[in-house]
């Protein structure tokens, strides 16, 4: 079926039902390019809805039978049920329906397609990659989960032959991608609505190894990845490792870690390639900047203009990203909202405040994550100054009974935590709390992020 429909683009109506996501509005993107007409819908308006509007996408708000109607195709986002009333239209008028992964493998064919997996970091390491390679010259094509600082955009399609494509592990679709080569950041517990034990995740990384053709890239310092490395012991797959320990073929020391910037040395196979530098702070960045650099070695970019590419990457947004200082008050935006997310972002935080306190506003994401992680979420939170416990972010999930954000507060000290439901009052507080040289972090994979220009707004009429 995909052969069916990919070969004809050009000449295809297709409809997105939850276009506003970050994954589906970059595969419309790229299909656009390729000279499919778009249309969408999605819930509620967005920046990134008014983005779509600009290439003359037909975008809807609310989801109805009729938009559909005309469609030849129609790509669902995970999120969406099939209850939908748009999936039932499409399903009673005969038009295929297919899911995002599903879509975003057809892209792929005739390319060669690096897929970016793991735990954590995916987004960054896409976006490095393809910046990197974007300065080799190679143009490649890219669908990543955020937009780049770089270029403002999650997608586009180039005219080199390599595909960038970040690979969302979360539903086990991945698996359908079938790369040339693919990069693993790191391997840890996560989604636990979909994924009951470690065990699961270790075998979906163990499938997903199986379906890529040429190489794969892993972080030798992850003790997840070293479970990996003995599943697949034996693989024809050329593997090349990168870290800070355990002899890797790329090796990152003499590390330097600065409040925003942060740099290492790289050895490549016992050869100096130079001085890594970015414009970014983190040693989980340099580990994902040391994934970018490996791929694209992979990839046969020159090392120098990789090296110059990720020197000029400015970041993704939502990640650690700085929304704005007002009163000598800066306001930071960051995607976490795993333990080990929350506890790199905050290491970051704490350098970049200096002498100031870090205000965290945390929104738990799922019912299901907040279960699982409330004793790491607390540990973790309890490193900032004080934070402040927005409740569950749901996503798609029903609640799960006694499962709110006061079983993370009720696990640190009454001191250092607020549990505060209510978004105004959170905004109201934060405000009247932070003073000059503050940091100030909006933390969450959900809405929270909308709390940063009302903070800045507020703070400007202190």
């Amino acid at each position: 079926m995909i052969n069916n429909w990919a070969s004809r683009l050009p000449e295809m109506s297709i409809h997105f039902v939850g276009i506003g996501g970050s994954g589906m509005s970059g595969i419309a993107r790229v299909m656009a390019a390729r000279g499919a007409r778009i249309s969408g819908s999605d819930l509620h308006d967005s920046t990134t809805l008014d983005s779509l509007r600009a290439l003359d996408f037909k975008i809807q708000i609310g989801h109805h039978p009729e938009n559909v109607e005309g469609a030849e195709l129609v790509i669902r986002s995970s999120a969406i049920p099939s209850s939908n009333p748009e999936i039932i239209a499409a399903n009673n008028l005969g038009i295929s329906v297919i899911g995002r992964a599903e879509a975003l493998a057809a892209l792929l064919i005739g390319k060669r397609s690096v897929a970016v997996a793991g735990t954590h970091g995916k987004t960054t390491t896409t976006s490095m990659l393809t910046v990197a390679l974007q300065h080799s010259g190679l143009d490649p094509s890219f669908a990543i989960g955020a937009s780049m600082r770089n270029s403002g955009t999650n997608a586009h399609h180039g005219n080199g032959e390599i595909f960038v494509v970040e690979a969302d592990e979360s539903d086990g679709s991945f698996t359908s991608y079938h790369p040339a080569g693919a990069v693993i950041t790191n391997i840890e517990l996560d989604h636990v609505d979909n994924f009951q034990n470690l065990e699961q995740i270790d075998n979906l990384f163990s499938e997903f190894c199986r379906t890529v053709q040429d190489f794969i890239v892993v972080c030798s310092d992850d003790v997840g990845i070293s479970r990996l490395l003995q599943r697949i012991a034996g693989s024809d797959l050329k593997i090349v490792t990168y870290g800070t320990q355990a002899d890797p073929n790329l090796l990152l020391d003499r590390i330097h870690l600065a409040p925003t910037t942060s740099s290492a040395r790289l050895t490549f196979n016992g050869r100096v390639l130079g001085e890594m530098k970015l414009a970014i702070p983190g040693r989980h960045n340099l580990l994902n900047a040391a994934a970018a650099m490996a791929a694209g070695i992979e990839l046969g970019a020159p090392v120098n203009n990789l090296l110059e590419g990720i020197a000029s990457f400015s970041g993704a947004r939502r990640r650690f990203e700085i929304r704005g200082e007002v009163n000598g008050v800066t306001v930071i935006d960051d995607y976490g909202h795993h333990p080990t997310e929350i506890k790199a972002t905050i290491e970051i935080a704490r350098s970049f405040a200096g002498s100031g306190r870090v205000i965290v506003i945390f929104q738990p994401h799922r019912f299901s994550r907040t279960k699982a992680f409330a004793d790491k979420l607390a540990e973790e939170l309890g490193a900032a100054d004080h934070t402040y416990l927005l409740e569950i972010y749901p996503a798609d999930e029903q609640p799960i009974a006694g499962v709110t954000s006061a079983v993370i507060a009720h696990r640190m000290s009454s001191k250092s935590v607020t549990y505060e439901p209510s978004m105004p009052d959170v905004i109201s507080q934060v405000v009247s709390k932070a003073k000059q040289g503050d940091l100030v972090l909006t933390l969450g994979a959900g809405d929270v992020t909308a709390l940063a220009p009302l903070i800045l707004e507020n703070l400007q009429r202190k």
